[in-house]
């Protein structure tokens, strides 16, 4: 079931197609300024929005029926946990106990990347390092949404909230298209290569430089008791917030770089994810960037939005 005589898979195109797709958001969103109150306008930019870059815009009240809380982020990483861990059980079921994927799972893997599969099979180590550092990711992600974060009432679109929803499914099966045989060279312990070390260590480091910029921006609405003293936005300070906008959002595209080295940069799939990452991840930092610039005027100037240094 190839889609190209280079051997792009279904699979491949969808995140392709969702990397194309930011990415000429990104582009839209810089040029089209101009037509501002163009209806058209006002309905792209309600889909790229929530939160706080949402708030001050203007908005016919149709759109508003969308609405569903920002705070619901939570579903997105209670769903990704279930899903999973779920996905990293039934694989190691297939390469400890040599047992088989259920049916629905496979003709779902089927569907993405055809009935031969890929030939670019990452190594069974591989595989279960994805599943083990994004349920990892999605677990600490969702403490962090209910124990560390402080919700304003901002809100997102229903569409987003849906898209959020389906990302981490979808996430999962790409794990199992790389690899939804099981490429056996050995034992696990034997497959380890400096591409798991390298990507482990990035890993860490991005989700510590992560958790530290939510727990900043938390502080921010935080008092010295603990308790909740204003749901205002304020300037973030402190950590990676003295060089970017959104340090958080760029450890997020660092995440996805480490996850693309677990699978010893073989698989194509994952570098197409990577690339829907970074242009969403700054689509995202762009507007909150704009967003500070917008409201304090004594926003530092050295501040770039999204890569420190570079954009």
């Amino acid at each position: 079931m190839r889609w190209s005589s280079a051997g792009f898979f279904f699979i491949d195109i969808l995140w392709c197609f969702l990397a194309c797709s930011f990415f000429i958001a990104l582009c839209v969103h810089n040029i089209w300024r101009k037509h501002k109150s163009c209806r058209v306008y006002m309905l792209f930019q309600d889909l790229i929005r929530y939160g706080k870059t949402k708030q001050n815009g203007k908005r016919d009240e149709w759109l508003r029926v969308l609405d569903v809380p920002k705070r619901w982020f939570w579903h997105f990483y209670l769903v990704s946990v279930c899903w999973n861990g779920f996905l990293l059980v039934s694989y190691l079921k297939v390469i400890l106990q040599h047992r088989s994927h259920p049916s629905w799972l496979l003709w779902t893997v089927n569907i993405l990347t055809g009935p031969l599969g890929r030939a670019d099979h990452v190594p069974q180590l591989s595989t279960v390092l994805l599943y083990l550092l994004l349920w990892i990711h999605s677990l600490r992600r969702l403490l962090e949404c209910l124990c560390v974060s402080v919700f304003s009432d901002g809100y997102m679109n229903l569409v987003q909230y849906l898209f959020g929803l389906g990302y981490y499914i979808v996430l999962g099966l790409t794990v199992l298209c790389s690899d939804h045989v099981g490429k056996e060279t050995g034992s696990l312990h034997s497959q380890v290569t400096w591409f798991h070390v390298v990507g482990v260590g990035l890993f860490v480091a991005a989700s510590v430089l992560q958790h530290r910029s939510m727990v900043l921006l938390a502080g921010l609405r935080i008092g010295k008791s603990g308790a909740v003293e204003t749901l205002a936005h304020r300037i973030p300070t402190g950590g990676w917030f003295e060089w970017v906008s959104c340090p958080h959002y760029f450890a997020e595209l660092l995440i996805y770089i480490s996850l693309a080295f677990m699978s010893e940069s073989l698989s194509i799939t994952w570098w197409l994810v990577v690339l829907y990452v970074l242009f969403n991840q700054a689509l995202a930092a762009q507007l909150c960037h704009e967003l500070y610039i917008s409201k304090y005027d004594s926003y530092p100037t050295n501040r770039k939005a999204f890569i420190p240094f570079v954009f």
